[in-house]
């Protein structure tokens, strides 16, 4: 790394277009009345320095603005696709995402789950988006955050006049600064919170400097997040799922690596009666006709007791009955269960008879598990049942066959081989809701619908966050990086005697107007000028 001495003695690094220390211009500018760019103090950045090795070039390409604004721009517009539908974790466990998406928004929910976009957040691509953002705002900050400080740090009182009269605000004044004015100033300028550093006679008052480190603060913050974002796909650290069950079943938690069960007793859904419930609800229950009072779900809590073998039932030990309701999750060992959503009336179970025909006469009862039927059913003295086909959302497909929406029963219907003694190899029926044909010829026997069980079904939301406080803390720093650069601002005055002459310039990285003010005030009375802003001098002419 090759550095640049400035004649005041400073040792700058390579690069650098203002001398650290003194402000001298290091590089000769054929423009002389060019205003100096102060944003890094003209310190030397390695991005602008550098670009021989591998290293240096993905440092130059990480460091660059344009760079990190599009990462989040792309970042933005894949979140976004990620709401046109819900993601995987958030639709029912009911039918396999890769037929769910197609059946329930047709065509460009299939599109939606053939390109990733129902995992989003968790896809790979995704996760490279967020690491390369952090790395960019890392590499970013660092490239420009480590000259800054050593510029600031290192800054004299005396500043080099090709440094003072390239500032926007400068003024020389052919007046001598008697000891009482320059007492005045000070005492005006220490009044409005300027710290003061003297040197020879010469000044330098400066305040709010750390206002400067208040994008790097938002830097911070942001990278903060991230981690905080990307800790959530590490095992154990968040989950997020829904857990559907029916009255009477039991289910391993998600998240719980199988350690927790729970087992619904019973889903519990109440409303509001115009007649018997408070005066205020029947206004709202005869427009809208309900209005729900409480829905909740009395659930059994089990700790799986040893090890999991395959094939064999786990070993549950009940830990506590409790009733969810929203707002009253049910939380165990940092996981919480919120109650969230439901469905009345889903069929269960179904009940034949098979009848014949012409006598009426009845043979048995045939109960059919709509969720886990049974490939036969005998019903004792050679008559016997048997599922050829099981349609639990029936309809009819392009071709004009059987077929089913879902794995739902939500219309439910069967093809069965009726087996008798006068029939053994059986009458084949097409059995349905209101639908019992005969597809290959009259038969002699029919199956009769006896009846129908449902249940309450119940969803359950299961969270749990390690990664929340991460989040928030990024999230205040941020705001406090906000506040930091947006309510203040770094501004600086230099007052120098040189030659029977007095020298003043200024700088602040923002509201030029609010400093040329609080300069006029400074200034009143002592004989000495103000600094004038040359750029608006400029325009003038």
């Amino acid at each position: 790394m090759k550095e640049v001495k400035c004649e005041c003695g400073h040792v700058n690094p390579q690069g650098t277009i203002l001398c650290e220390s003194c402000g001298r211009l290091l590089e000769d500018n054929e423009k002389e009345k060019q205003l100096i760019d102060m944003r890094y103090e003209g310190s030397a950045r390695r991005s602008q320095t550098y670009n021989k090795t591998i290293i240096d070039k993905i440092w130059n390409f990480f460091s660059s603005v344009k760079v990190g604004v599009s990462l989040i721009i792309i970042l933005l517009i894949a979140s976004s696709l990620g709401t046109i539908f819900p993601q995987e974790m958030y639709i029912p466990p009911l039918l396999p995402a890769s037929e769910y998406y197609g059946e329930k928004y047709g065509w460009l929910g299939k599109l939606y789950y053939d390109l990733g976009f129902h995992n989003l957040y968790s896809s790979w691509w995704y996760l490279i988006l967020i690491a390369a953002l952090g790395i960019s705002l890392v590499i970013a900050s660092l490239d420009r955050v480590v000259p800054l400080y050593r510029s600031l740090k290192n800054q004299r009182v005396k500043r080099h006049e090709s440094f003072l009269k390239r500032q926007r605000m400068f003024h020389v004044s052919d007046a001598e600064l008697p000891e009482e004015a320059s007492a005045k100033i000070k005492a005006k300028l220490a009044k409005k919170r300027y710290k003061l550093r003297e040197e020879d006679g010469d000044l330098l008052a400066e305040k709010n400097r750390f206002s400067r480190w208040g994008p790097y603060v938002n830097h911070l913050g942001l990278i903060i997040f991230l981690i905080g974002g990307m800790l959530r796909f590490v095992p154990g650290m968040y989950v997020d799922e829904i857990l559907w069950l029916r009255d009477g079943e039991t289910k391993s938690i998600p998240g719980t690596e199988g350690r927790y069960y729970l087992k619904n007793n019973q889903f519990i859904f109440e409303v509001y009666d115009k007649d018997k419930d408070e005066k205020v609800f029947k206004d709202a229950i005869s427009k809208v006709g309900t209005v729900v009072k409480n829905y909740q779900t009395n659930a059994t809590l089990y700790e799986r007791q040893g090890d999991i073998i395959p094939g064999e039932t786990p070993k549950l030990e009940k830990v506590r009955d409790q009733s969810i309701q929203v707002n009253k999750p049910l939380k165990i060992d940092g996981y919480a269960l919120y109650q969230v959503d439901y469905k009345l009336g889903e069929m269960s179970k179904m009940a034949f008879k098979l009848e014949n025909k012409q006598t009426k006469e009845q043979f048995g009862d045939l109960v059919v598990d709509l969720y886990d039927p049974k490939m036969s059913y005998d019903l004792g003295k050679g008559y016997k049942v048997e599922v050829m086909s099981y349609f639990p959302d029936f309809e009819f497909n392009e071709d004009g066959e059987p077929a089913t929406k879902s794995r739902v029963p939500n219309n439910p219907a069967f093809i069965f081989n009726m087996i008798t003694p006068d029939k053994p190899d059986g009458e084949v029926s097409f059995v349905a809701i209101r639908q019992n044909l005969e597809p290959l010829g009259e038969n002699d026997y029919k199956m009769t619908f006896a009846g129908i069980e449902t249940k309450n079904v119940t969803a359950l939301t299961v969270r749990k966050d390690y990664t929340l406080w991460i989040i928030g803390l990024g999230g205040l720093i941020f705001m406090i990086g906000v506040v930091q650069g947006a309510y203040w601002n770094h501004r600086r005055l230099w007052i120098r005697r040189i030659n029977g002459q007095i020298w003043t310039a200024a700088h602040t990285n923002k509201n030029w107007y609010g400093l040329k003010r609080e300069l006029d005030e400074v200034f009143a009375d002592s004989g000495i000028d103000a600094p004038k802003d040359q750029e608006a001098e400029d325009k003038k002419e």
